[in-house]
């Protein structure tokens, strides 16, 4: 019976009139190209970090407000709160995924004018596939209008213009000046508020918890002691200008989840994940440029200054990553970007186990296939943790920074999945997770 019936979905008998058929438009999978789109923009356009994270958020309050303006004008039971933009003029017949298109090409073309032309070449296809009717019409056009008022909403939000911290000097002190600090005073998309996400900062220099973080990252992130999986997992992770940076990885293994959503919780999984990852870029720089910690390659080399009885200098320590580091030490931007990532694909999904795979932007060749290392993860805070810990290894961070980060991302994430994008009515949670 179930095959007969998906047959006359499909072509109905001779005399059945078609519009008798339900009126399902093509899926293209906006949030998924909205989503690849931007990972390509932030390449291209060989953004920050935290740049890239802005990026990400922006795009996808775009698309998600777009697609909940529409599901709120026609009345739709699971309404929910918006992100940025409030549903009015929303066309209750507009199409969702023609809104998502067009919301995340207005985000993107106002970013970086410079890459309009691909991506209007892009959305035209794209709509194109959707069709010509008055329902893609005023889906794109409400689409247009939601992603020019996410950036105007977002202009002056204090992420520019650029400001840099200068160098420092003394034991404990990064010693170089660092340009992108003006992120700690951007106004947040999710959080109420950055300060109380603020690290603690590093154990003092003369203590033994630094101590032993000292020994640790001496031995394991030397570049003088050959050891190729720990190269290789720091490069795997290591995600330079030019890559989708480390946001950005947390957005592919979104797109990777083999879990089926429909159109608007996929738009909200990615907008909760875009927030939890663009705030978190706040309390990290905030703590960078409190600390100024300095980083494992000058504190080896100038441990005699650092006043404590059991760290030995090595004048010709190198880090295994073949750079000192460009910012402060504390935190580790990489660690607490994967644990807001994490946490918030794990309360999204209620599960943190969800195995998946994954190729990087800077995964070195397997030398067994020829190809980008493929590794596969059991679940999200797996993976978050050997992120974290490729900043060990390669000598740019100390443990400290690793846990103090996972913690950081993962609180961020913790009060946006809480408070944002809930149910305008009935229950909005099943314990930690979001409805």
């Amino acid at each position: 019976m179930n095959r007969v019936l998906a047959l006359l979905l499909i072509v109905p008998p001779t005399g059945l009139p078609a519009n008798v058929l339900p009126d399902v438009p093509p899926d293209v999978d906006a949030v998924r190209i909205g989503n690849e789109q931007a990972l390509a923009v932030v390449r291209a356009e060989r953004a920050s970090d935290s740049d890239a994270a802005r990026t990400y958020a922006m795009v996808n309050i775009g698309m998600y407000d777009a697609v909940n303006g529409i599901a709120s004008a026609r009345g739709d039971h699971r309404v929910r709160t918006p992100a940025l933009r409030d549903p009015r003029g929303a066309p209750a017949r507009g199409d969702q995924q023609a809104a998502a298109l067009a919301a995340a090409h207005a985000v993107l073309t106002r970013l970086y004018p410079g890459q309009a032309g691909p991506l209007t070449e892009r959305l035209t296809a794209d709509l194109a596939r959707l069709g010509t009717g008055p329902r893609v019409a005023a889906g794109r056009a409400w689409g247009e209008t939601v992603g020019g008022d996410v950036h105007t909403d977002r202009q002056g939000d204090g992420s520019s213009p650029v400001e840099t911290q200068p160098a420092g000097t003394g034991p404990g002190v990064f010693g170089q000046a660092w340009s992108g600090v003006q992120y700690r005073n951007m106004r947040p998309f999710g959080i109420a508020d950055a300060g109380p996400y603020l690290g603690d900062g590093p154990p003092p220099l003369a203590s033994l918890a630094y101590a032993a973080a000292f020994a640790e990252v001496r031995l394991l992130g030397d570049t003088g002691i050959p050891d190729a999986d720990k190269s290789a997992v720091y490069q795997y992770w290591s995600l330079p200008v030019g890559t989708a940076q480390p946001p950005g990885e947390w957005i592919k293994i979104a797109l990777g989840v083999p879990r089926p959503l429909a159109l608007p919780d996929k738009a909200r999984l990615f907008a909760l994940l875009g927030m939890a990852l663009a705030d978190t870029s706040i309390p990290t720089v905030m703590t960078k440029y409190t600390h100024r910690h300095w980083r494992p390659q000058a504190a080896v080399q100038q441990a005699d200054t650092d006043g404590n009885p059991y760290t030995e200098p090595m004048a010709g320590w190198r880090a295994r990553a073949g750079s000192a580091g460009s910012s402060p030490e504390y935190v580790s931007g990489h660690s607490s970007f994967s644990g807001a990532g994490a946490a918030a694909l794990a309360g999204f999904f209620c599960a943190d186990r969800i195995p998946f795979t994954l190729v990087t932007d800077s995964a070195p060749v397997d030398p067994a296939t020829g190809q980008p290392w493929r590794r596969s993860f059991p679940g999200f805070s797996a993976a978050a943790a050997d992120a974290g810990r490729s900043r060990v290894a390669g000598g740019l961070h100390f443990s400290f920074s690793n846990f103090d980060g996972l913690a950081m991302g993962a609180d961020v994430a913790a009060e946006i999945l809480a408070r944002r994008l809930l149910l305008t009515s009935g229950p909005t949670h099943t314990g930690a997770c979001p409805r």
